[in-house]
């Protein structure tokens, strides 16, 4: 008898699928440095435009995972194939706008091909998710199409093409998740989100950790430990309150509200919180560079904006999933984003404490929230 390949009841993220978003996470890491060379509106445009396509990639594959059995040695090798791909992809995110724009479109295609392929496997198990998956693969030839041409013709037609290129996933996302066919498994999906979540802030610390090699000490240290707390803060805001509400209701919808809220949610509203904290490693990397100066108005953009997109992101999941008013948290974070840009004389110590206090508070506010919904 063949093994089943579909998720079995209470699965949750297996060794594999940890090991595909370390692969990804790298690929943050690239953003960041690939921002930082180009600190200016278009440069970040065009680092939106690169991250989307990474994003899209890890969503679509969490998809396909979320219904497949992933100790299946078949799905494991399927998985370990896309990791690969995903690696060079990575690899090529410094060169997406210069000699590597091809390769970079071809890889992305490759883990997008990879994961339609294992989806619409597992798929075939089951005619209505099947129908599901091979609709949303006809959607999305469109924008697979317009990456591979954007990163073939290169210039400003590459722009134009990858703009295009989000458009039409999530046109494909629109249209593919009104449906009730897809039988999500919650418990599995919303961890996934909260490993990437977790991981990717983790990789900012790989910043704090490179500048104490080289200066141990002194305003160095400080700020390095002021970053650590905040990078904790921003932890808080997430996962005690947050993460627990979003799998909440993702578990109490029904199948048809159930697909759009994990799109709606999870794969749009988590890319602004992961763009959050590219932003923010890359202000933080000129903080722990010149710990005595004033930032400059571009690293301290980065800060103000990294901060507000990480819980602006959070606050949207939590209000398309109705898990109550966002407004306290969107408040004090616009405040402490605000601050952080305004003030402008101060050195990166003084900045960065006006972002751990504003951090600070919402984390406080949602651990008490927390609180009296547990006593409740």
């Amino acid at each position: 008898m063949s093994r089943p390949i579909v998720s079995p009841v209470g699965q949750s993220a297996t060794f594999v699928e940890l090991f595909f978003d370390l692969v990804f996470v790298f690929g943050v890491t690239q953003l960041v440095g690939l921002l930082h060379d180009d600190l200016s509106w278009a440069g970040a445009g065009k680092a939106v435009l690169v991250f989307w396509l990474v994003w899209w990639a890890w969503t679509q594959f969490t998809w396909a995972l979320n219904a497949a059995d992933t100790t299946h040695p078949f799905i494991e090798l399927g998985t370990l194939v896309a990791t690969a791909i995903a690696f060079f992809m990575a690899v090529t995110i410094p060169g997406a706008y210069d000699d590597a724009s091809f390769t970079f479109a071809i890889t992305y295609a490759g883990v997008r091909v990879v994961g339609l392929a294992l989806y619409m496997w597992v798929g075939s198990s089951n005619p209505d998710q099947g129908q599901a998956v091979r609709s949303f693969a006809a959607l999305s030839v469109g924008g697979l199409g317009s990456a591979l041409l954007g990163g073939y013709l290169g210039g400003e037609a590459q722009v134009y093409l990858w703009s295009m290129t989000i458009f039409l996933d999530l046109v494909a996302a629109m249209i593919a998740a009104d449906s009730e066919q897809w039988h999500l498994n919650p418990e599995h999906f919303a961890e996934r989100h909260g490993l990437i979540v977790i991981i990717a802030l983790g990789e900012s610390l790989i910043v704090a950790a490179g500048a104490l090699v080289a200066s141990f000490g002194g305003e160095v240290l400080l700020v390095a430990i002021l970053a650590v707390l905040i990078t904790c803060g921003l932890w808080w805001t997430y996962f005690p309150l947050a993460k627990p509400e979003l799998e909440h209701a993702l578990e109490a919808a029904d199948e048809r509200t159930r697909s759009n809220l994990a799109r709606d949610a999870f794969s749009i509203a988590h890319f602004p919180m992961l763009c959050g904290v590219i932003a923010y490693a890359v202000g933080l990397e000129d903080a722990l560079t010149h710990p005595t100066v004033p930032l400059p108005g571009g690293p301290r953009l980065a800060i103000a904006l990294g901060l507000f997109l990480f819980v602006g992101g959070t606050a949207i999941a939590q209000w398309r999933a109705t898990c109550g008013s966002p407004l306290r948290r969107v408040v004090i974070c616009g405040l402490t984003s605000a601050a952080i840009y305004l003030v402008v004389s101060v050195p990166p110590l003084g900045t960065l404490g006006i972002a751990l206090a504003g951090v600070g508070a919402i984390g406080f506010g949602d651990e008490l929230k927390a609180q009296r919904l547990r006593a409740s």
